[in-house]
């Protein structure tokens, strides 16, 4: 028995020892790493830079485009010519023959074309790559506010799982004093010994359920730490209590959440987007006007011409400049059906929008009024806890005393465990139920 009190004495001080050397996080502390090491957070600022890429380039469909062309071609030809005997300049030789005979080739040339009408085509693109800018944006912002409530509620289910831990270790301590009751209640013999078997086994039992709580703080720290890359110290502990606000009214969750929801930011966005594209068709109707120049550079060097009359070499070179237009007349009524696509596209975004809203909407009346239920179960849980201790604490009393059976004082420790459960709950749900109306508004990054 001795030994046995000595080792739960060093285990207990052990843990005392570790619990001390933990470092504690608080929940801003947590945030702030899973913002920045979080991979669903950080896959979606890898997607948003794309699209702010192709916006940071998108003035290059507002200048000309310039091309340079070059070719170098080097002949080896035989050749073999016969000219008429008849004219007096081939009289003597009417027949030219040649081998090997060698050439080279220079062209080189600049064209530019530059777009100075298209519909305002070029306009809307670069308003769309804006638009598609602000959408990655929106989808970061999105998958932060989703990111920090998931890590808060995750951290405070570790905080409620440490509570429960102390809940428990409290019933221990309770379960320790009515093993001792009971053995002195032996010695004396005003007690038999199923009593003192039962609260030993009860006391095990607990002390079981001690070590089961340990593993599962344990796994839901581990969890936690996937939350941010596995980046949080090892063994680190968390706050021991969970902070509520217990003020929040329907209007402050209401009041601006359109502007304020990241998920109807960005659905609206999408809304602009198919707006904007389907300028983009509708602009394809009307006639290209582009200015186009080109300067040409040609060089021909003919090392031996068996024809007396042809250059050994010659040269051109200069430049042209004008005006085109292209105008669509029929093409199978193409550009008809992806303006239709586009409109349809278009309604199809503003009603995803209109849906989004109403279940915002409802989301967050159904939040709020889990919010209201959950602060009044948590101020009669509050109240509940006191009367289950005080209860205990009589039951302890009669039973040393002899008055109350060891059923009764069993009956009044499980009503304590279950007080302390229930309180335990009841201030985790508050504040998962307060976190959920404030990740709906889209106010958790604030």
């Amino acid at each position: 028995m001795k030994i046995r009190l000595l080792l739960f004495f060093f285990v207990g001080v052990t843990l005392l020892m570790t619990s001390a050397a933990a470092q504690q996080l608080t929940v801003e502390e947590v945030v702030k790493t899973a913002l920045q090491k979080n991979y669903d957070v950080l896959l979606s600022e890898n997607a948003a830079a794309t699209a702010a890429n192709d916006y940071r380039y998108s003035t290059g469909g507002f200048l000309p485009t310039l091309n340079a062309t070059g070719t170098q071609v080097t002949n080896s030809q035989d050749q073999h010519q016969e000219f008429d005997p008849s004219n007096p300049a081939f009289a003597s030789n009417p027949i030219r023959e040649g081998k090997g005979i060698k050439s080279a080739v220079i062209n080189s040339g600049l064209q530019l074309s530059w777009t100075l009408f298209d519909g305002t085509k070029m306009f809307s693109v670069r308003n769309r790559l804006s638009a598609q800018n602000e959408l990655g944006l929106a989808n970061v912002k999105n998958q932060m506010n989703n990111t920090v409530a998931s890590v808060i509620t995750n951290y405070f289910n570790v905080v409620r799982q440490k509570q429960q831990l102390k809940a428990i270790q409290e019933l221990i301590e309770v379960n320790n004093e009515r093993v001792k009751l009971a053995e002195k209640k032996l010695q004396v013999g005003t007690g038999g010994k199923p009593e003192l078997l039962q609260a030993r086994v009860d006391l095990n039992a607990q002390r079981t359920l001690a070590l089961q709580q340990e593993t599962l703080i344990q796994q839901l720290k581990d969890q936690l730490n996937g939350l941010l890359g596995m980046s949080l110290p090892d063994g680190f502990d968390v706050a021991d209590t969970i902070p509520i606000n217990l003020n929040i009214t329907l209007n402050d969750v209401v009041g601006g959440f359109e502007q304020q929801s990241p998920i109807l930011k960005v659905a609206a966005t999408n809304v602009n987007i198919a707006r904007l594209s389907l300028k983009e068709r509708r602009a394809e109707r009307y006639p290209v006007i582009n200015f186009v120049s080109a300067y040409s550079y040609s060089k021909t060097d003919n090392l031996v011409v068996l024809n007396k009359n042809l250059p050994l070499l010659s040269r051109f070179n200069g430049y042209n400049y004008g005006f085109s237009i292209s105008l669509p007349i029929l093409n199978g009524f193409n550009q008809d059906r992806l303006i239709q696509n586009a409109m349809i596209n278009h309604q199809r975004q503003q009603l995803v929008y209109d849906q989004q809203k109403n279940a915002a909407f409802v989301l967050i009346r159904n939040g709020f009024t889990n919010y209201e239920n959950s602060k009044r179960i948590l101020i009669l849980q509050e109240e509940n806890i006191l009367l289950a201790k005080e209860n205990v604490t009589i039951a302890l009393e009669g039973f040393r005393r002899g008055i109350t059976t060891y059923i009764e004082l069993r009956t009044a420790q499980q009503a304590l465990s279950d007080a302390f459960s229930q309180l335990i709950a009841a201030r985790y749900n508050a504040k998962a139920a307060e976190t959920e109306l404030m990740r709906l508004k889209g106010s958790l990054l604030e």
